[in-house]
This record gives C-alpha cells, structure tokens and sequence, in this order.
C-alpha cells in the first residue's frame, strides 16, 4: 500500500491491514474469546437457564400432588443382637397420641413457632433460601443445613421420609406450597407438633408433656412449652435426664432463645419473660423390655449408629439422624460377647453390689458402677456394664463423661515422654529408671522457675528419690506434675488426644496431669487398649454390622494409624506391670488365685475427694476399665464414697481392681503374654522401691519387688536417702542399687513376703 493509499484509509477512519504473516494470533484469540462470550451471550444463557428452571418446576408443581400421610404405616421395630447373632433385644412401639391444637394453650402453640420458624404466619411455607443451600449442600455432598419452616419439617416428618436426597428435597418444596395454600396455619403447626419426635420414645406433643412432665398438653405452662420446643432440635443431647454438662448449658440457651424470641414477637411480656425459671423435666420412664443391662446395649448402639449415619452424610444432622434410627426397621449386630457380657455383670455383683447395704449405710446407695471391655486387636467393644438397671438409672456409667480419670492419666504422661525422648530440667533422658523427687507439695518448676503448682501425694506422703518405675507403681503425684511440665503440657494433651481422649477445649496445665478432665470408661479402655496395640490407634467399636431395607451403613475400621511409636507404648505397657506385681493393684490383681501366671498391666486411679475410683488393665487379649462413681441417688450430684461398703475409702485397687480381675481371669481363656519391643520397665528389668520418710498405716515400709516369671532378672532393692536431691525435680542414681534376695514370682500361690495393703492413688 502507498503513502496516498494509507492517507485515503486514514481519512476513511479505518487501519492498515497487517500482513498475513505478521497477524498477533493472541489478538485473534481474544477476539474469538470476545466473540464467544459477549454480555448478550452471558445475559441469554442465563436467562434461558431461568426459564429452564422455572419450566421445570412449574412441571412438578403439577405432577407432585399431596400424598397421604405414611409415618404411621411406615413404622417397624428395631431389632438388635448379640454378636453371635442371638437376640438382644427388640423396640418399636410408637407413643403417640394426638390432641386437636385446641388443647395446646396458644402461649405454648406460639414457643414452637418462636423456636422453629418466626416468620411461620407470614410465610409461604418455603425458606427458598434455606432449600437452595440445602439443595447445594446435597449435592455437593457438604451435609448438613438448617433454615426449613415449620411447614416442610411438617411434610418431611410426615408426608415424605428423612432421606437426603435432591429428589426429597424438591418434593418437600413442592408439598409445601401447596400445603401451605390448602390447609390453614393452625392445620400446619398442629401437624407439626403431633408428628415431631421428642426424645423418650414420644411423639407429639402430648406423649412429650407426659415423658418429660408427667401432665397433659393442655396444662402445659409457658416455661415447659418452651422446653420441649428446644428439645426438638437435639432430643437426645438435651434430655435433661441424660445430657452432658454442654447438653444442659446449651439446652438452657435454646430455652432462653425461646423465650426471648417470644418477646420480641409480642407474644409474651417481659415482665412475664422475666419471671419464668427453667423447668427441669422429670426423670424418664423407660420401655420395660430395655430393663437391666439391655437398655444401656441398646440406646449405646443407636447413638453409634446414629453418629456414623451423620459421619457418612445419610443425615444432615443428629436429628435426623436419631429421627431415622427412630422410624425402625434396622437389624443391629453389637460387638457384645453374650458369655463375656453375662461375665462382667456377674463380677460387679458379686465384688461390689453384694457388699453394699444401703439400708445400712446411706452413702452405699451413691456408688455407681461403669465398666466397658475392647478386644486390642479389634477394637470390638465385647462387654459394657451400663449400671444396676436402666429402668432405674437412666445414664448409661459406661459411656458417661463427667467423672475425672484421676491416676490412670499418669501412663499418657509417660507415653508422651517416651514419644517424644523428653528430658528432665537437668536433661536427663526420661526413662523407666529416671530418678524423680517424690517429696509431697514440691513445687513444679520449669526452666528453674516455679509454675504454681505444687500437688500433694495421697495422704501427703514424702517418698524422696524415687525412679519412674516406681512413681507409676505407687501413683506419686509430685512425680507426673512435674514429668508433664517437663514434656510440655500441649504435647501430654496432644498425645492424649491421638490416644482418643476427648481433649478438645482442655487447657493444657500442669493441674491436668492429676487426670482432672472428665472420661469415661470406655475412653479409656480405648487409650489403653491403642497401648496394648502397640500404638496403633484402637477406637472402641461397639457396632458389628447394621441392616436396613433401603439404607446401607457402612462401620469404618476400629484399629487406625500408629499414633505412638511401638517402643513408646510397649515401654509403657512394661511400667504398667509394675503397679500390679509392686504397687497399688497388687492385693486385688496379682494376688487372685484366678490369675495362674497370666501378664497384666494397668493402673489404678482415685479422684479428688473419692468422687471416683478406677482400674484400667489388660492382658494381650483384652482391655478393660471400670470405674466407680460418686452419684447422690436423688439429686445426681457427684458426691465422696468415703464409707461406703464399710471402707475408709474407695480406692481404685479396691473394688474397681476386685471386679476387673474376676471377670477378666473368668474369661481370659489361655494364660499369654506381652510381646514387648522394649528394654525398660518393670517386665523386663529390676525395680526398686523406696521407704517413704511417713509411712501411712496401711502401707509398710517396704514392699516386696517382684518380677513376671518368664523375662525378669533378680529383683533388687534400694533404699534411697529421703533429703531432696539437689536437682529441684530430678537427679541420676550414682550407683547399683544393693541385689535382694529374690522373692517368689507372682502368680504361683505363694507370697513369703505378705505385706499389708499398699497404698492407693489419689
């Protein structure tokens, strides 16, 4: 092109054309971009996707009409077996009784919509917002949503069925606008209110005044309306009867939010508001048939299926969760052993209940027992002792939570030691023989400064020096309290954690090291049973296998990862054998004639003022913790033991020793043994114990060492000076300790050496 050709174009307003060659082909690829999607383009589509949409539903708005009513003629029972198959037990009988709304007074018609759906009068009976993130939710497999109205929980509670599915949920949309057009508000909250699940076993408003209040419907007050509008979010968790202390605190909140809610609707006055006190519901009564231990199997095992189904998004929510394990027709197999199950129930009646009087002793009428029973290698829970009767204690003492542990935290001190190679302040490798100062009311020091902590041992007794060893075998607080300090608390709960305690929310400090968090039974026949595995994390499984006609469960796997190394928890488990041949389990576990040569680690426990006692043991093939608690048999308060059965005090080498071993050596079958990657602790090496400078009457000054007949040398004994070493927690051993004579092994049937009662823990 010439200059007077560029010159035309120019005045033309248009451009030189490229040559072919020298085309940018990136600005051809943008204007292709450009031309393919242009706001015109964008705006059409989604219009036209809009359109789509609003086709589509107008089609099933036409083709989806209100069926019949089909909870009812849904309903099956439940069946639940032991896991040989033979029947434990079975539920299914609906209570329910509807009553015309009527009879509800409209101050507690109006504590349901303020709870469940504010906006219930003015609404169109759809939160579309709620169902759109719902919808999004199922499909995207995220689970859980709240947002529905009062009127499509009407319709999903009795219309439709608990399944989450894209299908239900469009379905329940549909129903209810058109409910919601055809039928009155008082027709929908009446429905509601009839058909929704309460906990107890209650559906409708008037089989829950009765479980909870023991009155009808209609004398309902405010307050206790309020009450079971809040339990409709969670029945099970905020039960009264059976809620964990955040079950109660968060209950009461949705109470108050209730209430508050009410006022702000116009519906109640504040003064009235005011004068409102929460009303405690009355203690349950139970299904006949779930009488004894049954009741405990049973509502253990649908809180587990219950859980799995939310873990695995069939539910949204616990409550629809518990809902669908409500509707029926599921066939549970339980990991329960029939012969080791009638076992444990036989032990604690004849080692604790046929010794309590409490028509002679009030106190004896307060103890409660829990106990819980893991196979190591399989995590199945095979035993479970629940309490006397669940007719007539309602918390299941296996599963409960709100007991401290006590001593039988101490080896999770020692396993987070020996995972992470810890060292003493003057850094002396934390080992089985590592000297500690054992003197009562030391102070806990960190880094030469004093923490604020000094712990008192059991009836403030001094021991000196004293090895770890040893320290575990008489359960020496000053010892664990300055140990966790010098492993660093955060790293004790993190390793408490991964052993599957509850350890969220707990502050990590050095008062934790007393085991003042709450536990339960079986938690930690769980953390000591991932220690008989070798540290691989071992999840108490009470669920065998579940059946149902349109759903499947599927139960994860019970043994998971290694969370602690091997040489940690076999380390541990080696101390462990220490406090049944030379300390606080002695008496009750190695002396039983049962035993006939049977290895058996564990550890005792007792609480601050005996509001509980404990034994946690195990033998290679089974794990087992039982537990004794303080309960006030009318208020449920926690309350001391000291007397009961006779006693000073309940002490967990007592009773709770007593009962783990007659059931544990009834049922043990062939006598085994460790198989243990270590070369520390007491079932592989010497112990020593110390003279205590106060000796408590019923412990002597001395005590027997002890070795398992197959893997220890000679015991020795050693009495060291009871002045404070120079180190403020620990110092090294300058020499052997002296070689005592040997003393027969355990398990043999004769002791030459009989020494009194050795002392318990606190």
């Amino acid at each position: 092109m010439g200059r007077a050709e560029e010159r035309r174009a120019r005045q033309r307003g248009g451009r030189r054309a490229a040559p072919k060659g020298r085309r940018s082909s990136g600005a051809a690829g943008k204007g292709g971009i450009r031309r393919l999607f242009t706001w015109k383009k964008i705006l059409g589509t989604f219009l036209g996707l809009c359109l789509l949409g609003m086709g589509a539903f107008i089609v099933l708005y036409m083709v989806i009409d209100i069926p019949k009513g089909n909870a009812d003629a849904k309903w099956q029972s439940n069946v639940y077996k032991y896991s040989d198959g033979s029947l434990l037990g079975r539920t299914g009988d609906r209570n329910r009784e509807i009553v015309d709304l009527a009879e509800v007074p409209k101050p507690v018609q109006k504590t349901f919509v303020a709870a469940e759906n504010k906006t219930f009068y003015k609404d169109a009976g759809v939160d579309l917002k709620g169902t759109a993130r719902g919808l999004l939710n199922t499909v995207t497999g995220k689970g859980a949503q709240g947002g529905s109205t009062i009127t499509q929980q009407y319709v999903k509670n009795y219309y439709l069925t608990q399944e989450q599915t894209v299908s239900r949920k469009l379905k329940e949309l549909v129903i209810s606008l058109k409910l919601d057009r055809e039928k009155s508000k008082d027709y929908i909250l009446a429905g509601y209110i009839n058909t929704s699940y309460y906990g107890r076993g209650a559906y409708g408003i008037q089989a829950a005044a009765q479980a909870y209040y023991r009155e009808d419907a209609k004398d309902l007050s405010v307050a206790k309306g309020a009450y079971l509008a809040a339990l409709l979010q969670a029945p099970n968790q905020y039960d009264w009867a059976i809620a964990s202390d955040t079950g109660k605190k968060l209950v009461k909140a949705r109470w108050n939010y209730v209430l508050d809610n009410m006022v702000k609707q116009g519906w109640l006055s504040e003064s009235e508001r005011q004068g409102l006190t929460f009303p405690v519901p009355e203690e349950p009564k139970a299904d006949p048939s779930l009488g004894g231990q049954t009741g405990y199997l049973v509502k253990a095992a649908n809180a587990a299926l219950e859980k799995q189904l939310v873990a695995q998004g069939t539910a949204e929510d616990a409550k629809q969760a518990e809902a669908m394990v409500d509707q029926g027709g599921w066939t549970v197999t339980l990991n329960i052993d029939k012969k080791k199950q009638a076992a444990l129930e036989k032990s604690v009646r004849q080692q604790l209940d046929s010794k309590l009087d409490p028509a002679k002793r009030k106190v004896d009428g307060d103890v409660q027992a829990g106990a819980a029973s893991v196979n190591p290698k399989t995590g199945a829970v095979v035993a479970m002792y629940g309490g006397r009767d669940y007719l007539k204690h309602y918390v299941n003492n296996a599963t409960r939570t709100d007991y401290q542990p006590a001593s039988t935290f101490k080896p999770v001190i020692l396993a987070a030691a020996l995972e992470g190679q810890a060292k003493t302040q003057d850094g002396t490798p934390i080992r089985a023989n590592t000297v500690y100062d054992g003197t009562s009311k030391r102070p806990v020091v960190d880094n030469g400064a004093k923490v604020g902590f000094a712990p008192e041992n059991e009836d403030d007794t001094d021991y000196g020096k004293v090895t770890v060893q040893t320290a575990m075998n008489k359960s020496i607080n000053s010892v664990f309290a300055q140990m966790g300090v010098d492993v660093g608390m955060p790293e004790v709960m993190k390793v408490a954690g991964e052993l599957g305690m509850d350890t969220k929310g707990l502050q990590a400090v050095p008062a934790q090291t007393l085991g003042t968090m709450g536990a339960s039974p079986l938690q930690m026949a769980g953390v000591y049973a991932t220690l008989d595995n070798h540290g691989r994390k071992v999840t108490p499984t009470l669920l065998k296998s579940v059946e149902h006609n349109s759903r499947t469960v599927t139960i994860p796997d019970a043994v998971g990862d290694q969370v602690i190394s091997r040489e940690a928890a076999d380390s541990v488990t080696s101390v462990l054998t220490g406090v049944v041949d030379d300390g606080t389990a002695q008496k009750s576990v190695r002396r039983n004639p049962q035993r006939d040569g049977q290895q058996v680690a564990g550890k005792t426990g007792t609480s601050d003022n005996n509001k509980s006692a404990w034994f946690t043991g195990y033998t290679p093939k089974l794990v087992t913790s039982v537990g004794l608690f303080g309960e006030d048999a009318k208020t449920h308060a926690q309350v001391p033991m000291y007397k009961a059965a006779g006693e000073p005090r309940i002490n967990g080498g007592d009773f709770p020793a007593q009962i783990w071993a007659a059931y544990t050596f009834g049922v043990m079958g062939e006598v085994s043994k460790f198989d243990l990657d270590t070369e520390q602790g007491a079932a592989v090496q010497p112990t020593w114990t110390p003279t205590p400078s106060r000796t408590p009457t019923e412990e002597p000054s001395q005590e027997p060492t002890t070795k398992e007949p197959s893997s220890s040398p000679p015991p020795t004994s050693e009495k060291p000076s009871s002045s404070p070493p120079p180190s403020p927690s620990t110092t090294s051993p300058t020499a052997s300790p002296p070689t005592a004579p040997p003393t027969t092994p355990p398990g043999d049937g004769r002791d030459p050496l009989d020494p009194l009662k050795p002392r318990d823990d606190g």
